[in-house]
């Protein structure tokens, strides 16, 4: 019962497969740690959604999202801290069947306090640190319940999760304005001449595109960079994190076909893509590591302000 509602709360997931091609025994284990850190997130993004309401549920203000983080905390912490809840005890399980580290859950637990506090960030080693925590440790947890616990593994583990996190940063842009969080880095926006104004304005011009580009290139890179882990994966793994891998390239794909407009489009992922995914995870065969979609002349962009 406990791994079945972990399931049911894992598959909430939009844009990247959760535990599709994990073997069976392992699936559980994949679920508990992902429906964690869901559920752990939708508690720092609680009262976005009505923020016209008057007076806002306690739960929904910022003390009430930090207060529900912190009984997540302690509920990691001490395994007595929440008895009848199933997503906890199917963690704990878990946690204790893989002798999984404690500290990657609470690093998940204080990026998601911070979101719900920090709403601007200085620079890119900024947004590098918030990844680091917010989506590194989801990466490094599936290796280390399947066993695969090489440092360089992990290495290229967090380059596909920074990877995975910022093009959700791009592809979200105009969702997150509406939540007052701005993800780009303000010492780049200032170069390129991008103001929160214009951001709030709705305004792509070319400074804003010339910005999203280069950023966009980062993630592309940071793929590039960890996709020797998936050689070293054994199957179905393997094909679990190359689907996940071109699903993440897919997104940044449709923002250069969108012309890096994502203050007006939210490109996702459709029916019409998964052919086309899972063939590539399956059966695509490369000379050395992929680069940036043909005919996506960002050099201009790149080299702009």
């Amino acid at each position: 019962m406990a791994y079945a509602a972990c399931r049911r709360i894992a598959h909430h997931y939009e844009n990247f497969p959760v535990g599709l091609l994990v073997s069976h025994p392992l699936r559980p284990h994949i679920y508990a740690v992902y429906a964690f850190a869901r559920l752990a997130d939708d508690i720092a993004d609680e009262g976005y959604e009505n923020l016209a309401t008057d007076p806002m549920p306690p739960e929904r203000t910022v003390p009430g999202r930090l207060a529900g983080l912190r009984r997540f905390e302690a509920a990691v912490r001490d395994p007595a801290a929440e008895p009848e809840d199933p997503i906890f005890v199917a963690l704990h399980h878990t946690i204790q069947q893989f002798d999984l580290p404690i500290p990657l859950f609470l690093d998940l637990l204080s990026a998601f306090a911070q979101d719900v506090e920090k709403r601007r960030y200085v620079s890119f080693a900024e947004i590098l640190d918030y990844c680091r925590r917010s989506a590194n440790p989801i990466g490094r947890l599936v290796l280390l319940i399947h066993g695969e616990q090489k440092e360089e593994q992990l290495a290229a583990s967090d380059a596909i999760c920074t990877a995975l996190q910022i093009t959700n940063f791009w592809q979200d842009l105009s969702v997150d304005l509406l939540k007052d969080r701005i993800y780009l880095p303000q010492d780049e926006m200032a170069r390129f001449g991008v103001t929160e104004e214009s951001l709030l304005a709705g305004r792509a011009g070319p400074e804003f595109r010339a910005l999203l580009a280069m950023e966009v290139e980062k993630a592309f890179q940071l793929f590039d960079a960890g996709y020797g882990l998936i050689q070293t994966l054994p199957l179905p793994l393997r094909w679990e994190i190359e689907l996940t891998w071109h699903s993440g390239r897919r997104i940044l794909e449709k923002i250069v076909d969108l012309d890096f407009d994502t203050l007006h489009h939210r490109p996702t992922l459709g029916a019409l893509d998964a052919p086309t995914l899972l063939a590539k995870a399956f059966f695509s065969i490369r000379d050395g590591s992929p680069r940036s979609p043909e005919g996506a002349d960002l050099c201009p962009f790149l080299h702009a302000g």
